[in-house]
Formats: structure tokens, sequence, C-alpha cells
């Protein structure tokens, strides 16, 4: 019989980047051989390499367990140190996943493969918990830098910057700018663009083309798409569209930038808004001209554009199948959207529909599809078919809405259906979605009936579930 064919770390690399299923890369990454040899083979000598990409697959397809047995693997290697860059990688699979703890770990444990932690990965953990929306930990990670021996780069503050704007403090992330001045950090386009950004979502304008301006002059920082298109978004949010355009034909004068998606995006959405919906075919085939494709923010604009201004559903729908024509997916936000818009025309059922089809149509219905559709049922009176949707958001662990709580569970008792109001609360008693107010008002009316055996068998029916 003839032996196993003889493979290098340098072809299992190979192999495993050509590999695009990580489940089928981590079968070969285990299993190297092809077959079993007549006599036991010596241990496989895995490349640092063959580490990175296997665990990068996996990181990425969100296998955390098995990326988990990988790195405890590598932990034991002695022929190679890991670099901090596979790390800082394995940090923000976690922050994306949305995984605080995790990702700290990731962190901690850096050492643990002689591998030195500098503020790289530290800059890797504050955004990861950013992207985990823990601002709190983002402060104490910064309190603690000092301890941790690390020296803060652009990076650092750029991150930092963020996080105080997501949380609303615009005058901290002003005093982190003025503390990079201090240590003569040199700002880069991302912190200026993170600023112009905050101060136009806050509709400092004035504010916003000020430092765009300083950035040239005194920095020699050139903007980007990413800070006109925050400019743009901030003058269509007040209601400035023509000075848009005419700040977006000046874009593309500047052969410099490279224009993008989201900034038509903006537009379109904002013409919409604006009454000029004809304007917005002019703008695709500007996009056409230019080799912008439409991406999927640019289709969910205009199908937001159909659905709640011009209220033109077969459009949306249409636009729907031009995704699918062009090779672009609609997304959750794509169908949410268009359910929505039913649900405000109190066309429920068309919006009912469109929900039971969105596994066919290859996106699965998330949380704010089910209580868009289940306020939209509660608003329109059909508490049967809300009940039934209640029934299965209790099955996935979806809590509805503390307002659409309440209208269902008045509307059940309105009707007099007392049979149905129990059952109901049980249901919304597995995800704490119903608020003390609810309580207090439906146990008072039990009471009011003097029916207090109804309350001993709601109160059993509770313990029971």
């Amino acid at each position: 019989m003839e032996g196993a064919p003889k493979i290098s770390p340098y072809r299992l690399s190979f192999l495993l980047r050509l590999e695009k299923n990580p489940s089928l890369a981590l079968e070969l990454f285990r299993n190297p051989r092809a077959t079993a040899p007549a006599t036991p083979p010596k241990p496989f000598r895995y490349s640092a390499r063959s580490y990175d990409l296997i665990i990068c697959k996996l990181g990425r397809a969100r296998m955390f367990a098995e990326m988990e047995d990988v790195l405890h693997q590598m932990s034991v290697e002695t022929r190679f140190t890991p670099k901090e860059a596979l790390f800082c990688h394995v940090i923000s699979f976690y922050g994306r996943a949305r995984l605080p703890v995790p990702a700290l770990h990731a962190f901690e444990r850096i050492a643990s493969f002689r591998c030195r932690r500098t503020i790289r990965s530290f800059n890797s953990l504050l955004h990861a918990m950013i992207n985990c929306g823990d601002l709190e930990r983002v402060q104490s990670l910064w309190q603690d830098l000092d301890e941790r021996e690390f020296v803060p780069d652009a990076c650092t503050y750029n991150v930092l910057i963020h996080a105080a704007t997501l949380s609303g403090s615009l005058g901290k992330a002003w005093d982190l700018f003025d503390e990079m001045r201090r240590k003569r950090i040199r700002p880069s386009v991302a912190t200026f663009g993170t600023l112009v950004s905050a101060l136009c979502g806050n509709s400092k304008l004035d504010e916003a083309f000020r430092l765009k301006k300083e950035m040239i002059k005194l920095y020699g920082v050139k903007p980007n798409v990413y800070i006109y298109t925050s400019l743009i978004k901030g003058l269509c949010n007040t209601n400035m569209l023509d000075l848009a355009l005419k700040l977006k034909q000046k874009i593309i004068l500047d052969k410099d930038i490279k224009l993008d998606s989201a900034m038509y995006s903006t537009l379109i959405r904002a013409l919409f808004r604006d009454g000029r919906k004809g304007e917005v075919v002019g703008f695709l085939e500007e996009m056409k001209e230019k080799g912008i494709k439409p991406d999927t923010v640019t289709y969910n604009a205009m199908i937001a554009g159909f659905c709640e201004d011009e209220k033109d559903f077969d459009a949306a729908f249409e636009v729907l199948n031009e995704m699918a024509r062009n090779g672009c997916k609609p997304d959750v936000m794509s169908y949410n959207t268009i359910i929505a818009g039913f649900c405000k025309e109190r066309r429920w059922r068309h919006a009912s529909e469109l929900f039971e089809d969105m596994p066919r149509r290859g996106c699965r219905p998330d949380l704010v599809t089910y209580r868009t559709l289940f306020e939209g049922m509660c608003d329109a009176g059909e508490l049967k078919d809300a009940g039934l949707l209640l029934d299965e958001m209790v099955f996935k662990g979806y809590a509805p809405g503390a307002v659409s709580v309440r209208k269902f569970v008045e509307g059940v008792s309105g009707e007099g259906a007392g049979d149905r109001v129990g059952p109901a609360l049980c249901s919304l008693a597995k995800l704490n979605a119903a608020g003390v107010e609810v309580w207090e008002k439906e146990i008072r009316g039990l009471l009011n009936q003097s029916e207090l055996l109804k309350v001993v068998k709601f109160m059993d029916r509770l313990r029971m579930d």
C-alpha cells in the first residue's frame, strides 16, 4: 500500500488560503495527510502562517470554539512566536460579534504565547469594546493605560475620540483632541473625520466646515470622501439640499478624491424627502458613468424613499427586484423598511405576507422585523394574529416593545376575551416584557370583578410556566 502523499507546511498554507469553507479548512488543518501511513507519522510541523490562516478563517466565520482549540494548540508550539497582529485579529473578531469578555481575555493572554503586547493590541481592544457598545470599559481601560506602560498613539486617540462622540460627549472629544496636540501627536484624517461627523450630527455645521478648512491649512491633512459625505449629510439633515448638491459638484472636480456610493446614497435619500424623486435617475446614471456601483445602502435609500415619502410600495418591490438583477442581496433593513411602511398604512396583511416570504428570499426576520409587525397588528386591532406572532417571538426570545405590549393587553381586555389575557401575560412574563403598570392594571381588573378564583388560577399558571 502506498504511503500518504507528503505535504509540507508551505503546501498546507497554500491549500488553506485557497479553501473558502472554514469547516473544510479546519478539517484540512487537523488532517494535513490525505491517508493514514503504515507507520505512525512524526508530528506535523505547522508553520506560523498556517496558524494565522486557519485562526482568521474560523474567526471570520464566528466558529469561536474551534478557533480557541487551534489557539490552545498553538500555545504549546516552541518553534516560533506568534505575531501580535494575529491577536489583534482575534480581539477584533470577538468585538464584531459583540463579545467583550472573550475580547478582553484574548488581550490579557497574549503574553502567555511569549508575544509582547504593545499599544497596537491595546488599540484593537479599545475598538472591540466600542463595537460591543461597552463605552464604560473603554473609559476604564484608558484610565489604566499608565499601569500597562503603553504609550498612546494617534490610533489610540482616534478610538477614544470616537467613543466620546458615541457617548454624546463632544466636549470630551475636543479635550482629547487638545491633548493630542499638547503631546505633539499628529492628528490623522480619521481624527478629523470623527470630529466633523460628530459636529454635523449635532447640527454644528459652521464649526464642521471651519474644522475642514483648518485641517488643510494648519495640519496639511486633506479631507477624504468620508468627511465630505458627513458634511453633505449634515446639510441634507438641516434642509439645505441645494448647498449639499453644490458641494457634491465641487468634490467631483477634485481628482484626488475617490467618490463612493455612500455620498450618493445620502443625496438620493434627501431628494426623496424633498419631493424631488425625478432627479434620482440622473444620480444613478452619474454613478454608472463614474464606475460607482450602487450597494445595499443605496438601494435601501430608494426603498425608504418610496415607502416613507411616496407611499409607492410597487416601486419599492421593483427596487428589490433590481437588486436581485444586479447581484446585490437585500438585507434585513430592506425588508424592515417595507414592512414598516405597510404597517403605517395599516396594510398589515401585506406586511405579514412579506414577513412570511423573507426566509424564501434568503433573509431571516430580526427583532426589529418582529416588533414592527407586532405593533402593526396591534394598531390594526388584529389581536388574534398578534397573539400568534407573540408566541413565535417568545419562542425565539424576542421581546416586544413596551408600547406594543400595552396596546395588545388593553386590546384583548377591551374585547372581553379574559381567557386570552392570562396566556398572553404568561408569554410576556417569560421575557419579562410586561411592565409593572400592565400587571397592576390586569390584576386590579380581576379583583374588581370579585373573581378571586381567576387570580388564583392566573398565579398558578405563572408558577407552572
